[in-house]
Order: structure tokens, then C-alpha cells, then sequence
């Protein structure tokens, strides 16, 4: 089988019977949380151009572009290139939690305090939580809900020491490469707050990649969809790309 890719760091209760451990074809739910996993940290690096293009309530959109940049599964670095006003902005996740934010209008960097971590990107709707590298093997327990269609369904819950603004994820994988293509987020009183939808799949060098992601706010009604436009995998990125000083480059 080639390796697959999942775009984002991110991963409902939807109706069907609770499938016993050793279902899906002999795979735990927290198997399968892991070969979900190994998806994030089979490239040694990966860096992404991207066109986003943000709807608001009204309709109205707006575009930018940005450079994704990723090591292993927990450093990430995000740059926006365009237009002028959002130039230079840049955000750093780095393993444990930490991640940083760079505003060139202030020429200032900050640490993202844990309490704003479910606060807007940059005016996206993804999270400052969403935009982090991590390994959801180790932070949430998994159940497995359903098997069909050729995809598993799971819900993800918080371990005990999760820092995390939800209070559970639905997560639809394919099941035949480990990828995850619908993604459901709820809150701590269990109202669904944002899905994010993965298509477009295509195998690059070995690797599965969603050429489009969207995220959609449901109780703002505002989406925010990626266009992949250039893939590069394993060209040995260097470690000083993600680190504080860089953000400022």
C-alpha cells in the first residue's frame, strides 16, 4: 500500500451500533488512530502553497495565499504571502502545546495563551488549536461507531491532560488508505460547532493528499476552503525553520 497523507493536524455521532475492538478488520479504534497517525509522519517533511479562500455570512469573499511547512507530526510553520495587508504573518507550532504567532504590523511575536488557543487564525475559520501539528493517537481515546461504505467512523474524546477547546471529534477515515475525509467538531456542551470536509484525494511521489480542505463554521455560517497548489515532500527541510527567530523572516 502507499503511504498516505493527512493534510492537517486535525481530525459524530452518527447513527449505527458500537463495533467491538477487534472489528474492522481486526483493528482497534486506537489502532486505528494510529495508523491515522503514521499518515502525518510518513513524509520526513512536506511543504504546501495554498490558496484560501474565506466566505462570510453574507457571501462575500475574500483571498489570500500561504506557504504550509512540516516536520515529522508535531512542527509546523504557516506564512502567509498575499495580499500586502496579510503578508509576514506567521504562525509556529512546536511539540508540548507550543505555538507562536507573528505580526509584522507590530513587529511582534507572542505565545498563544492555552485560553486562545479556539480563537479565529488570522481571520480563517480554522482555530489557532486547528492550525497545530499533533498526534491524536496520544491526546484522544477513540470509539468505533461504524464500519461502512468503506470508511470507519470514530468519536475522539479528550485524555485527562488534553488541553483542547472540544469536547469531542467525529471523524469519517477511509478505510482502505488510513486517510481522514470528514471531520465533525462539537464543544463542551456538545453542540456541533465546525465541520471540515477533505477531498480531491490524489497520490503524489507515494504519498495521498487532499488537493482541497474546507472548513465551515455552522454557527457563524462563514467556511474557509484550502487549495493545495504545490506539494513537496522529504526536501529536507532544516530544523531553523521552525523555530521563534524564523517567524520573522
Amino acid at each position: 500500500m502507499k503511504k498516505p497523507l493527512f493534510v492537517f493536524g486535525l481530525l459524530l455521532m452518527l447513527p449505527g451500533l458500537l463495533l467491538p475492538a477487534a472489528a474492522a478488520g481486526g483493528l482497534s479504534a486506537e489502532q486505528i488512530m494510529e495508523r491515522v497517525d503514521q499518515t502525518v509522519s510518513a513524509p520526513r517533511d512536506q511543504e504546501f502553497h495554498v490558496k484560501l479562500v474565506i466566505t462570510d455570512a453574507k457571501g462575500n469573499e475574500s483571498h489570500r495565499e500561504m506557504v504550509m511547512m512540516q516536520k515529522g507530526n508535531d512542527r509546523r510553520m504557516v506564512k502567509f504571502t498575499a495580499p500586502p495587508e496579510q503578508r509576514g504573518i506567521a504562525f509556529l507550532s512546536l511539540p508540548g502545546g507550543m505555538t507562536y504567532l507573528y505580526l509584522p504590523a507590530y513587529k511582534q511575536t507572542r505565545r498563544i495563551a492555552s485560553h486562545v488557543r479556539n480563537q479565529k487564525f488570522a481571520g480563517t475559520d480554522f482555530s489557532y488549536e486547528d492550525m497545530e501539528a499533533r498526534k491524536y493517537s496520544a491526546d484522544w481515546k477513540a470509539i468505533l461507531l461504524a464500519e461502512e461504505d468503506g470508511l470507519y467512523r470514530l468519536e475522539l474524546t479528550p485524555k485527562e491532560k488534553t488541553v483542547t477547546d472540544y469536547g469531542r471529534l467525529i471523524v469519517e477515515v477511509k478505510a482502505d488508505i488510513f486517510f481522514p475525509v470528514k471531520i465533525e467538531f462539537f464543544d463542551q456542551a456538545n453542540r456541533q460547532r465546525k465541520v471540515m470536509v477533505q477531498e480531491k484525494l490524489e497520490q503524489i511521489n507515494g504519498y495521498w493528499i487532499a488537493k482541497e480542505a474546507e472548513m465551515k463554521d455552522l454557527q457563524a455560517g462563514t467556511s474557509s476552503k484550502m487549495f493545495f497548489t504545490e506539494v513537496k515532500f522529504d526536501s529536507g527541510l532544516a530544523d531553523d525553520i521552525f523555530t521563534e527567530r524564523y517567524l520573522t523572516r
